[in-house]
C-alpha cells in the first residue's frame, strides 16, 4: 500500500512540505512525483489529478485523488489511526485540529508578505503591521496549545503531530525573514527546522538551481543556520572510498569529496543532495563513520 504524493519545489512549496511531512514523519509508505510550479508545466502536470489543481495532492493506493492538505491530513490520520497523526488526548486533538484549521484559513499577510524560502536568512526586513498582528495570533495559538497540552518546549503537545506539521513552514518565514517573537518560540522554530526530516527535505531542494531565484530581495543576508557548514563538493571521476550508494545499494557513478575522501553515489541527484548537508543522512554518517573507523 503506497500512497503517490505531488509536489511542487521544496525550496518554496511551503503546502508541498506539509504534504510530505505527513508522510515522511508518520513512516507512512508514498512516492514523490514532482510538480513544475516555475517551469510553466505545471497546468499540464496536474490533468492527471483532475480536479486538483495545487500541490500537494495525494493520489490513494486505490486511485482515489486527494487535494488540499487539512483534506490529506484527516484522510491519513484516518487511515493510519496507529500513526499517532493527530493527539490522543481529546482536548489536545480537538485543539490541534483549530491549529491547523486556522493555519489553512488565515494568516495571508504572513504569506503574502513572506513567502517560503529555505535557502538564507534575510537581514533588515522589515514586516507590516498585518504580518506583526499575523504573528501575534500565531504566539496566541502557541501558547494555548501548550497550556492544553502541559509541554513548556518541543513540540506543541508533547508528542510530533500534524500541528508540527502545519507550522513548520511558518518556522521558515520567521527564521528565513527575521520576524520578531519570543525568544522561546523563535526556539520552537529552530527546532522545527532542525528536525532531520526537513534538513534532508531542504537538501533536496537545494539540487536545482534557480536563475533568477524566486523571492529574492535586495536585503543583505546570512547563511540558513541549520545544516553542516561542511567543505562538500562534486568532483568528476567515479573513483570512491565506497563500492556502492549509501542509499540505493547501486554502482557509483558521481563522487563528491569531503574532508580529502572520495564518496561516491549511484546519481547526479544522490551526490548532490549529500553535498547540500551531509550531516542530514544518516545512510551517509553510518558510511563514513564505518569506513573511517574499519
Amino acid at each position: 500500500m503506497t500512497y503517490d504524493l505531488y509536489i511542487g519545489d521544496r525550496l518554496f512549496s511551503s503546502w508541498s512540505m506539509r504534504g510530505w511531512l505527513m508522510l515522511e514523519k508518520f513512516s507512512l509508505p508514498y512516492r514523490s512525483h514532482m510538480i513544475g510550479l516555475y517551469s510553466g508545466t505545471m497546468a499540464e502536470d496536474m490533468k492527471p489529478l483532475a480536479p486538483a489543481r495545487l500541490v500537494p495532492a495525494l493520489r490513494l493506493p486505490d486511485g482515489t485523488v486527494v487535494g488540499e492538505s487539512l483534506a490529506m491530513a484527516e484522510t491519513l490520520a484516518e487511515r493510519h489511526p496507529e500513526a499517532g497523526l493527530w493527539p490522543k488526548d481529546p482536548a489536545a486533538r480537538a485543539t490541534a485540529r483549530w491549529l491547523c484549521a486556522e493555519m489553512v484559513a488565515g494568516f495571508n499577510a504572513l504569506r503574502g508578505e513572506c513567502p517560503m524560502q529555505l535557502i538564507q536568512c534575510w537581514q533588515g526586513f522589515q514586516p507590516s503591521s498585518k504580518t506583526l498582528a499575523d504573528l501575534a495570533r500565531i504566539e496566541t495559538l502557541w501558547s494555548h496549545a501548550r497550556t492544553v497540552s502541559g509541554a513548556e518546549t518541543g513540540p506543541l503537545f508533547g508528542s510530533y503531530s500534524l500541528v508540527d506539521v502545519f507550522y513548520t513552514p511558518v518556522a521558515a518565514r520567521i527564521i528565513g525573514y527575521g520576524l520578531p517573537v519570543s525568544e522561546a518560540n523563535r526556539a520552537y522554530c529552530l527546532e522545527l527546522l532542525s528536525d532531520i526530516s526537513v534538513r534532508q527535505w531542504r537538501a533536496m531542494g537545494l539540487t536545482v538551481a534557480y536563475d533568477p531565484v524566486p523571492y529574492a530581495l535586495d536585503l543583505p543576508s546570512r547563511a540558513w543556520p541549520i545544516g553542516d557548514q561542511s567543505d562538500a563538493r562534486p568532483v568528476e571521476g567515479t573513483d570512491s572510498v565506497n563500492d556502492t550508494c549509501p542509499y540505493s545499494g547501486k554502482p557509483i557513478t558521481h563522487v563528491l569529496e569531503l574532508d580529502g575522501q572520495r564518496w561516491g553515489f549511484c546519481n547526479r541527484f544522490c551526490r548532490d543532495k549529500t553535498v547540500a548537508d551531509p550531516g542530514a543522512w544518516p545512510e551517509f554518517a553510518s558510511m563514513i563513520t564505518g569506513i573511517n573507523h574499519s
